[in-house]
């Protein structure tokens, strides 16, 4: 008997986990596959840190802790956010998850009922819109270009909010483009949201430390919005601690304690031992932070340089992240013997099976027409890489 819930049903697997399984697939074949399509630092996560995890074990922090987290946890996320952000959330205003995507589920299903409106700018990360299925809400996606930098104009949103809306989605720096709003572009869609103070602000800003610009800013330090914005965050991408899942929520009280009762009925706490992990990481030297940075950085402007010597594509120069979003709807209507490209997700699947370079199709975005390709990797695999896209691509006439 298989009886799945239309919950489940609604849901779209995520595409660039399944191209990461399908490259995963390849290389237990003997395929030699550079896989570009995942989102993850490339580094192992610093040393100070693990061995806060070890003491944790020895000193046996085995037990369930309360369910948004230790309180010396949230206190320091606490003091981070005030001397590094400039806001202010007491550590009661705080809810540490199983990863910054279960923080940002924690907010949708606690706030929205069928039928209300979540604006997105796209393109989006593939999960927040497969979140407001999975809470019968209604995406509204705005899109931007690269023309526009992968920014929505201040006209797009006020167009785009109704009586209806209940949550406005904001990452920046971008997954998947690495687009970073300037204060100033933020300032203009503050001073449209600040006549709709029904609407909750959903800032993700989990790629904060990957910033190419000099400085950033959280929409929670505007004072016309703070009252009503949620930011979510993590160590998963700042300290390379993907794997150790804790991600968390800086919100109006009202909220935090909203998400503290949902999440204890379905997970209760992170897991003790990371938490413990999380607080070395707030509290512990950042230069490892910077020195993933900076090679973030080079590694951009190796990629963006190879990039634009592709024939047709056009290629922006990201100002964070780890991602670049090339245009390359050039090479739809072209073929290579039988195969036809007619989008994205064809153009993705020949350069994994033609020349064995895993990337996502830009339509898993919400963007068709381009693809996502991370330089979360060695500058030999980039350089490889972008070799072998180039050659595969002049295959197709």
């Amino acid at each position: 008997m298989e009886q799945i819930s239309q919950r489940v049903q609604s849901l779209a697997p995520s595409q660039t986990l399944a191209m990461s399984q399908k490259s995963q697939e390849l290389k237990a074949q003997g395929v030699d596959v550079i896989n570009l399509s995942v989102g993850e630092p490339d580094f192992p996560t610093p040393a100070h840190i693990k061995d806060a995890a070890k003491k944790a074990i020895d000193e046996n922090f085995s037990f369930y802790t309360p369910v948004p987290g230790y309180m010396s946890l949230r206190k320091a996320i606490s003091k981070k956010l005030k001397d590094e952000n400039g806001i202010d959330f007491a550590p009661e205003q705080i809810v540490v998850s199983n990863g910054a995507k279960q923080s940002l589920c924690n907010v949708i299903l606690s706030v929205i009922n069928p039928g209300d409106e979540v604006i997105i700018p796209t393109p989006a990360w593939v999960s927040y819109m497969e979140m407001v299925n999975l809470a019968q809400g209604k995406n509204v996606l705005v899109p931007a270009t690269i023309e526009t930098d992968f920014k929505i104009t201040p006209d797009q949103l006020r167009d785009a909010l109704t009586e209806k809306t209940r949550i406005v989605f904001f990452c920046s720096p971008s997954n998947p483009t690495g687009s970073v709003y300037s204060r100033d572009e933020l300032q203009a869609l503050v001073n449209v949201l600040a006549d709709y103070p029904n609407v909750l602000i959903l800032s993700d800003e989990i790629y904060e430390h990957i910033n190419f610009t000099g400085s950033f800013t959280s929409l929670a330090s505007f004072p016309e919005i703070a009252d009503r914005t949620c930011v979510v965050n993590g160590v998963s991408k700042a300290y390379a601690m993907t794997g150790w899942r804790i991600g968390f929520l800086a919100a109006p009280l009202w909220l935090a304690k909203a998400t503290n009762k949902l999440q204890s009925q379905y997970t209760s706490n992170a897991s003790s031992i990371a938490q413990k992990a999380a607080e070395a990481a707030y509290t512990g030297s950042q230069e490892c932070v910077e020195e993933m940075r900076k090679a973030f950085e080079r590694r951009r402007d190796l990629i963006v340089g190879l990039a634009r010597a592709i024939p047709g594509w056009k290629v922006n120069n990201p100002d964070g992240a780890f991602y670049l979003f090339p245009e390359v709807s050039s090479y739809f209507g072209k073929r290579c013997g039988d195969r036809v490209i007619n989008n994205d997700s064809d153009l993705a699947m020949f350069l994994l099976e033609e020349g064995h370079v895993a990337t996502v199709a830009g339509s898993a975005f919400a963007c068709p027409g381009y693809i996502r390709m991370s330089y979360a990797t060695s500058d030999d695999n980039i350089r490889e890489a972008m070799r072998r896209i180039e050659a595969t691509l002049a295959k197709l006439i």
